[in-house]
């Protein structure tokens, strides 16, 4: 009797597809001849088993969200890092990244890692804003281990990606989070490497569920196509504020009786916030004007 399973492709090498099962099974697939799709990280795909853990990968199942840099699917939560300190956190940077992961309808996650350092005062105006503002917000330290079990349980059943600038530890955090979680402790030895040189991304299971993506991250060169009008609902801490504007199509830029420049001029919406999303905008109508 043929059966057929669904799972979760985990990694790629050498023209073979690692495949997860329900229960934690792996197999090792190879693509049936008709299938054209590009198979990515993160797929949800159906496979035909064949003996001793073997399989034909049949199908992918339709996408809940793609991302090209990294090439993965079906992402869940953006873990983003930033450092207490060396380096000093970007907000600039962090916002770009918030947009990003709410414009590909992924959930994200703040991190301030490195927080055994002394808090940089650009830091602490991260810490005082966005958890006030309705973002998940966790401090961590790879050093003393803080914040890695409440980690472990916000990426419980999803798939997770990590984001950040290079020296905020973010490789460091992927080390203790599979470290913790996996059953062997063993870690892919890339994992270590402050470069990664894989074409492929490769997710890593853990006890809860959940699995965590060695990967570089997002690529914020270049903004996604969104419309000018459209940018400031992937800022939800804007939401409220944009209620009171007179002007339904109100980009909250050069506009009279802007209930978001109110809300930033009484300090409820932080200054560096809104100018964050104003550089964005910026450039948003700009390539708006490239394409007409």
């Amino acid at each position: 009797m043929i059966e057929t399973k669904e799972g979760l492709i985990i990694k790629l090498c050498g023209g073979f597809y690692y495949v997860q099962d329900a229960q934690g099974k792996v197999y090792e697939c190879r693509l049936r001849g008709k299938l054209r799709q590009q198979v990515l990280g993160g797929d949800r795909v159906k496979i035909t088993v064949l003996e001793e853990g073997r399989g034909i990968l049949e199908n992918i199942q339709p996408r809940r969200n793609q991302l090209n840099r990294p090439r993965i699917a079906n992402v869940d939560l953006a873990l983003i890092v930033m450092a207490n300190d060396r380096p000093a956190p970007s907000s600039a940077l962090l916002d770009r990244l918030l947009f990003l992961a709410l414009f590909h309808e992924i959930s994200p996650v703040i991190i301030l890692n490195k927080c055994d350092l002394p808090e940089d005062p650009r830091a602490a105006s991260l810490r005082a804003y966005y958890p006030r503002a309705g973002f998940t917000f966790v401090s961590t330290s790879a050093e003393t281990g803080e914040g890695i079990e409440a980690l472990a349980r916000l990426i419980d059943r999803r798939v997770a990606v990590l984001a950040g600038p290079s020296g905020c530890g973010k490789s460091s955090l992927l080390n203790l989070l599979v470290t913790a979680q996996t059953k062997t402790g063993e870690v892919s030895e890339k994992i270590g490497r402050g470069r990664h040189t894989t074409r492929h991304v490769e997710l890593f299971p853990l006890l809860n569920g959940g699995f965590l993506a060695d990967s570089p991250g997002f690529s914020v060169l270049d903004l996604p196509a969104v419309d000018s009008r459209d940018l400031a609902e992937y800022h939800p801490d804007f939401e409220a504020y944009r209620e009171e504007c007179r002007f339904d199509n109100c980009l909250h830029y050069k506009e009279t009786d802007c209930g978001v420049k109110r809300a930033c001029e009484a300090g409820v919406i932080a200054q560096f916030r809104y100018q964050n999303y104003l550089a964005m905008l910026e450039e948003v109508i700009k390539n708006e004007r490239c394409y007409r």
